[in-house]
This record gives C-alpha cells, structure tokens and sequence, in this order.
C-alpha cells in the first residue's frame, strides 16, 4: 500500500494519506494575534487546503482532535466549528484542554476518508 506524504516539512508532513485514509497533523493558526473563534476559523479554512490538497473534504472527516490552550474557551471555537462543520455527515470528535506553544490557542487534528 502507497503512503503519500502530503506538504512534507522538516519535522513533519501536514498530511499522510496511506489506503483510503487521511491523517492530517496538528494544525494552528498563523495569526496569534486573533482570539479563539478568529484562530479556530483560520485552523479549519488551512484543514480545508489540506483535505482538498489530499483528495478528500471535510464531509469526509471521521475523527477531529481540538486541542485548546484555554478549556473555557470553548464556547467560541464551537462557534467557528458549527458554522464550518458539514452537519449532515459529523465526525467523532473530543475537545480538550492541553498546554499549546505560547500565543496559539487551539490546534486541531483530524482523519478523513477519501
């Protein structure tokens, strides 16, 4: 079975496609300037590129990881994933709270089919 290794990087790829699956890495924002909706927007337009990049959409997401900087925050990224999210076909999905590098407020990872 191929593995195609999508926008490698010197310390990882954004994505690794292997069969019919997708993983994608970590991603974040580039604006650390912006508050949680506004990264959290930013984190699913480049989940986008990359999906698109790798053959697949988001309506082909399986499982999503949101990672969050600050847990209480949570409301706001909701609010940017509801309004992006494709509600006829929802991944499984967990939102934590976890220690992210400084400025960045939410990473997210997810695997799609393709």
């Amino acid at each position: 079975m191929d593995i195609e290794r999508i926008n490698p990087r010197e310390w990882n790829s954004s994505a690794v496609a292997c069969g019919n699956l997708v993983y994608l890495s970590g991603i974040v924002a580039d604006d650390k300037s912006l508050p949680m909706k506004g990264q959290t927007e930013q984190v699913l337009k480049k989940i986008d590129a990359v999906l698109a990049k790798a053959g697949t959409s988001k309506s082909r997401i399986l499982t999503a990881t949101v990672y969050m900087a600050d847990a209480s925050l949570k409301d706001e990224m909701n609010e940017a994933w509801m309004a992006w999210v494709d509600r006829s076909n929802l991944p499984a999905r967990a939102a934590v709270g976890a220690v992210l590098t400084p400025g960045t407020l939410v990473e997210i990872m997810v695997c799609a089919a393709k």
